[in-house]
């Protein structure tokens, strides 16, 4: 999976990456029964993973940032929470950008992976600081979304791919 150059038409990536992220936080606040609720898939952050593995020229730590407060808001966390998680995952996806290229399914896997756990262990960490308290069924929320990643990259995989002639 190559890096995208200029693949598509000037407006046609900023368009996508708008509207897989309203995608994204329509199915984030989609009402599950309290049974699997907890199961219940951080498709913000995952779609947040794929645009900054696969387009890091549109999506940083700023988009992150907002990603985050948006994600507080609809989720009803306190505010700056996800939004100071987020950013610790760009950082973790940056950083490891730098030594593991996503070039095929297992790698982008992995660092997708790597950025859930990050994502998840700083909402913790958070949690345990501002409010002595560690919501430890988002663990299985961590292993649903490492588990079904592959199916953003699979929905989103035509911008990832360039064109080879």
């Amino acid at each position: 999976m190559n890096r995208l150059n200029a693949e598509h038409p000037t407006g046609m990536l900023p368009l996508a990456i708008i509207i897989s992220f309203v995608i994204a936080s329509a199915l984030n606040v989609y009402p599950f029964s309290p049974n699997t609720a907890t199961l219940r898939p951080m498709m913000m952050i995952m779609v947040l993973i794929f645009w900054l593995l696969f387009q890091p020229r549109y999506v940083g730590i700023f988009s992150a940032f907002t990603i985050g407060l948006l994600a507080d808001f609809l989720m009803d966390t306190r505010l700056g929470q996800q939004a100071f998680a987020a950013v610790v995952v760009t950082l973790v996806i940056k950083i490891a950008a730098l030594y593991i290229q996503p070039s095929n399914i297992v790698s982008a896997w992995f660092m997708a992976s790597l950025g859930l756990s990050a994502f998840v262990l700083s909402l913790w960490l958070l949690q345990l600081i501002t409010q002595n308290i560690v919501v430890t069924q988002s663990g299985l929320s961590l292993l649903t979304s490492t588990i079904i990643w592959p199916l953003v990259l699979l929905v989103l995989h035509r911008f990832a791919l360039s064109n080879t002639h």
